[in-house]
């Protein structure tokens, strides 16, 4: 194990070393668009992302039909809470685009991590980089009301 250990461990360091030297070069994109909170429509569903501004870079997406008061959670990370672990221990369907296991679990608007962003416009969240907290500002805050509205949620 530990010699698998030190050599990984070593690869990595020179890939900090290296993306850091390289993020010196004046070609470097210096304008990142920042990550914020968005919401869209398709038909008759409703989603709210957590990523970059018309771009693939999300964090996290719920969608949900009119009045379904059920949200669909995908993304590389999870709202962090028991209730969570318990769904994403079920059986998960085949992603038909990757051929692997698709990554989503479905929770109530009525689960306290959901009702936390619908109150606070905060959601505590895990994934593989660890626990940390997604904020929203008051506009996007307008955004989650209307999409909580949405999905069939009567207030908070």
């Amino acid at each position: 194990m530990l010699k698998f250990a030190i050599p990984a461990v070593a690869a990595l360091g020179l890939i900090a070393f290296a993306a850091q030297s390289q993020a010196t070069n004046s070609d470097v994109q210096t304008n990142v668009a920042p990550m914020a909170w968005h919401l869209s429509h398709e038909g008759d569903l409703a989603k709210l992302a957590y990523g970059v501004a018309n771009s693939d870079q999300l964090a996290l997406m719920m969608t949900c039909e009119p009045g379904e008061a059920q949200a669909v959670v995908y993304g590389d990370v999870k709202p962090a809470g028991p209730r969570v672990h318990k769904a994403l221990m079920h059986a998960v369907a085949i992603d038909p685009l990757s051929g692997g296991l698709a990554d989503e679990v479905r929770l109530s608007v009525e689960d306290p991590s959901l009702k936390q962003l619908a109150q606070s416009g905060k959601m505590a969240v895990e994934g593989d980089a660890g626990a940390f907290e997604l904020t929203a500002t008051a506009a996007e805050r307008k955004l989650i009301d209307e999409f909580f509205a949405h999905c069939g949620h009567r207030g908070v």
